[in-house]
């Protein structure tokens, strides 16, 4: 049953990427929400990640911290917080993947977002359908990702482009995006990948999917 499981998987996410080719052209291109739509969801959400924390639904957890991953574009980037909301598994998964690059920002300047980051945690957790993050280190690129499980598809897509607003303040320009795959846990998604050499790389638009270690 888990090989059935595991090749499906690995179907999903080929046709996802065989998909990605043609995406320009075939698929209207990512928006953020309106402000005044995101803005409101956004005061929601810190309201209610400040009940979260002081009830101890967050945990910071060390399962995966210190990690590489290695991404399909030939991008890697190493794990250095995971946040949980309680078991932090979703029923009706999907898996998202955030990704932006600061602006202005070098050198110390990274340590010093990686360190501070932490004080963005009310502007998500508090989201409705939020079950973990995985927080990814700049790649080679200079470019964050945040790897989600999020319950349900549609939830998940509401944060990624009411976060959009948020990045956009501190974020170089064109560089937000997002990728959903439903039906995926986190989990599944950045430990039962192919591995290298598996799979062929999807170039700049398979800038989302992990295919193993270094």
């Amino acid at each position: 049953m888990a090989a059935i499981h595991a090749r499906d998987l690995s179907t999903r996410i080929t046709r996802t990427l065989r998909g990605s080719e043609g995406r320009q052209s075939a698929m209207p291109p990512q928006r953020p929400a309106p402000p005044t739509e995101a803005w409101p969801a956004v005061a929601r959400c810190v309201a209610a990640s400040a009940g979260l924390l002081a009830r101890g639904r967050v945990r910071l957890t060390r399962g995966r911290v210190g990690s590489r991953m290695l991404f399909a574009d030939g991008s890697s980037a190493r794990v250095y917080r995971e946040t949980r909301l309680g078991d932090g598994t979703a029923v009706d998964a999907c898996a998202l993947v955030v990704a932006f690059r600061l602006r202005g920002v070098h050198g110390r300047g990274h340590t010093l977002f990686r360190w501070e980051s932490i004080l963005n945690t009310p502007l998500f957790v508090g989201f409705p359908g939020f079950r973990s993050k995985l927080w990814l280190a700049a790649d080679e690129h200079g470019r964050y990702r945040g790897v989600y499980e999020w319950e349900g598809a549609e939830r998940a897509e509401h944060y990624a482009r009411s976060l959009w607003r948020v990045l956009a303040l501190v974020s170089a320009r064109g560089s937000i995006r997002y990728a959903l795959q439903p039906g995926v846990h986190r989990d599944e998604l950045t430990s039962r990948s192919p591995r290298r050499g598996r799979t062929r790389p999807g170039g700049e638009d398979a800038w989302w999917l992990p295919v193993g270690p270094p």
